[in-house]
């Protein structure tokens, strides 16, 4: 087996989204208690990383920077070696108010380098916010993963790095499988590998895949070296006919592929190396 199988694979939990309801299913954690319950049990099935959206009483999408402080004060506190990872993502707030809680310094924040469709609007990403929001993440030392929802965005993002205007090492997630942007294309996920193989060698990558596709992109990833993203924020299924009882259930399928193709799954401790994080 090749040293690319042998790495370590990095799970990312995608816990709560900014769209997801009870309704959908009951296991969407909304509440911060409920975060940190299914960030813990996520945890325990392998994630190293948290994504985190945060939502109102109501379900729907917040940017309030008090409510992102306390799901980190709480995580940090029950779980203090997992990468927290917030999202500085569009649909829970507009303009700067998307990049309020950069101050409190997490590990990680997800980072849109520009535009693209999404099932019923233009998901707006324009220059001047996009290097706003980067400088913000350069001043907290906040390591951004760009979230790439079409292949300008891949090149964007590896052309910023170059000019230096992405703290820290350079970690890119393809996004796929959105309806009205990039889909979950085999061709696609191959060139985009190859892409940034040949373009940032030395960065790392990672890939999601939304709804029903989250399983086969978790499989693609793991298989080609690189990193996955699973959670309830993208698919609340197991399959068409079942919901996921949580979003340990999702980490632990894609940790079952890490077995099958001889990655071991990534610890936070490693996976804060690989990514050239600062200690927990």
């Amino acid at each position: 087996m090749s040293d690319l199988h042998n790495k370590p694979c990095i799970l990312c939990c995608a816990i709560t989204g900014s769209v997801p309801t009870k309704a959908a299913n009951p296991a969407v954690p909304i509440s911060i208690s409920e975060q940190v319950e299914s960030s813990l049990a996520a945890v325990e099935a392998g994630a190293s990383i948290i994504h985190a959206h945060v939502r109102n009483a109501d379900e729907t999408p917040s940017s309030d920077p008090e409510k992102f402080a306390r799901l980190q004060e709480e995580l940090s506190r029950h779980c203090p070696e997992v990468i927290i990872q917030f999202s500085t993502g569009g649909r829970s707030g507009a303009g700067q108010e998307r990049g309020g809680m950069l101050s409190l310094r997490p590990d990680m924040a997800s980072l849109s380098v520009g535009s693209n469709n999404f099932p019923t609007r233009v998901y707006e990403n324009p220059p001047d916010l996009v290097a706003w929001l980067a400088s913000e993440m350069q001043n907290y030392e906040v390591v951004p993963e760009i979230e790439a929802f079409d292949l300008s965005h891949v090149l964007q993002a590896v052309r910023l790095h170059e000019e230096g205007k992405l703290f820290g090492k350079l970690y890119v997630q393809f996004v796929m499988g959105v309806k009205n942007a990039m889909p979950a294309d085999r061709a696609v996920f191959d060139f985009y590998v190859e892409q940034m193989r040949a373009r940032a060698p030395q960065a790392e990558w990672c890939a999601a895949g939304i709804g029903p596709n989250q399983l086969v992109v978790n499989e693609w990833a793991i298989a080609a070296g690189g990193h996955t993203r699973a959670g309830l924020e993208d698919n609340v299924r197991l399959n068409r006919s079942t919901l996921a009882p949580s979003n340990a259930a999702l980490i632990a399928r894609a940790a079952e592929l890490c077995s099958r193709y001889e990655r071991p799954v990534a610890s936070p401790t490693q996976a804060r190396q690989i990514l050239g994080l600062r200690a927990a």
